[in-house]
């Protein structure tokens, strides 16, 4: 499950779920797995990085045996990214306490601004082996 970068997100936003495509899109060489926070994988990644499975308010990276949250994760998935994308990995030159107010503004308005569905995502056949349970 760790040998690959897995990303948690909040299946029901749908501001998490148009990331969640726009990063899928973007990492051609698959190297990027997916799990919902809601979903059995995150109930088995959270307690072993110590999250609070409460807690859904952030996109976690586990990558290479260290979890990452907020704009930390957010970040470095972008090194995941083909392309110029890999460039927003500098912005990890900004201090975090920073980089985590704007964060933190977004995630706490986003089912506000962007809705929400009653349900997890649910990725399409092209997609589905990209996304753990």
């Amino acid at each position: 499950m760790e040998e690959t970068p897995v990303i948690l997100f909040d299946g029901v936003c749908n501001f998490c779920n148009y990331w969640v495509n726009f990063a899928i899109k973007r990492d051609k060489k698959k190297k990027l797995r997916f799990t919902p926070l809601q979903g059995e994988t995150a109930g088995q990644l959270l307690p072993r990085y110590h999250l609070n499975p409460t807690s859904l308010s952030s996109v976690i990276l586990v990558d290479k045996g260290k979890a990452w949250t907020q704009s930390s994760a957010a970040i470095r998935i972008c090194k995941h990214l083909d392309g110029g994308w890999k460039l927003f990995y500098g912005l990890m030159i900004i201090p975090k306490f920073i980089r985590d107010f704007f964060y933190n503004i977004i995630a706490r308005n986003r089912y506000k601004w962007f809705g929400k569905k009653d349900t997890c995502m649910i990725p399409g056949p092209e997609w589905r082996d990209r996304f753990l349970p």
